[in-house]
């Protein structure tokens, strides 16, 4: 049976990162939303090591630490905190309150990677060759992404999503922006909302297709509206390499866009 690690985050986008994260490097990832949950699943789930956030609805992970560093079955496992806020004065108040260390974010793969396995005294874990885990030279600079969507959460989604596994990405809300960026640094891949304030993402794709210097980036389409098949058709006749639906889970997204940016996979262009 894989090693247990139990994950307490309660931000949806993070925790499915990390899940995706744990089960590439092979161990079985154990998930709670929240303080209580994740000292219910502690207890019944035999993690090897907890990764828990700090900032958690109710019980938060400084109030969480003591209660596990405390209880004589669960003192023994590895407890580090996940956070964005660890300065100095932050540092010390994590290992004050029982956590065994710290883990930053925005979390780099290959370095949680190392810092699980030197807590479980075992080599450092080598992601399977279908994992999109990057390797060093990608988490140093990995595929350029250009992201184009009119609604803010939906960036930010995309951004939380891919630069912690070293893509790196630019975002524009307006088709004139998108394609100042992609004019002035071509990047490996495009993504593009469909319903856009005013304009549609289909008017963009087709000035990409236009340009010399563009219409060979791999191109997705995503949107949460537009679910007819007629517009899915259309948009694929446009030059799409994927025509995407949210919701979606960050795993296959991940492999939509790995599967985009690899060239055996990459539409032909015409001449």
């Amino acid at each position: 049976m894989s090693t247990r690690i139990l994950v307490i985050e309660d931000n949806a986008v993070s925790m499915e990162l990390m899940m995706y994260m744990l089960q590439a490097f092979g161990y079985e990832p154990l998930a709670a939303r929240d303080g209580d949950q994740g000292l219910h699943l502690a207890r019944t789930g035999s993690p090897a090591l907890i990764l828990c956030d700090i900032q958690l609805p109710g019980l938060d992970g400084y109030a969480l630490a003591p209660l596990i560093k405390h209880d004589a079955v669960l003192r023994h496992i590895p407890l580090l905190a996940v956070t964005a806020y660890a300065m100095v004065g932050d540092q010390e108040k994590i290992l004050a309150a029982g956590f065994d260390g710290y883990v930053s974010k925005p979390i780099d793969p290959l370095e949680l990677g190392a810092i699980i396995a030197r807590w479980l005294n075992r080599a450092p874990p080598s992601p399977g060759q279908d994992a999109c885990v990057p390797g060093p030279e990608r988490s140093r600079g990995g595929p350029a992404v250009l992201v184009l969507d009119d609604h803010r959460p939906n960036l930010e989604l995309q951004l939380d999503l891919l630069e912690p596994l070293g893509y790196r990405v630019r975002t524009a809300s307006s088709i004139p922006e998108a394609l100042a960026l992609a004019h002035q640094a071509p990047p490996d891949l495009i993504i593009s909302d469909v319903g856009l304030t005013n304009t549609h993402g289909f008017d963009f794709i087709r000035q990409i297709k236009r340009d010399p210097r563009l219409k060979a980036i791999p191109f997705i389409f995503m949107t949460t509206t537009h679910w007819n098949e007629g517009i899915r058709e259309e948009g694929i006749a446009l030059g799409a390499d994927r025509f995407l639906f949210r919701p979606m889970d960050a795993q296959t997204l991940l492999a939509e866009i790995q599967a985009c940016l690899s060239p055996a996979s990459r539409r032909l262009q015409p001449p």
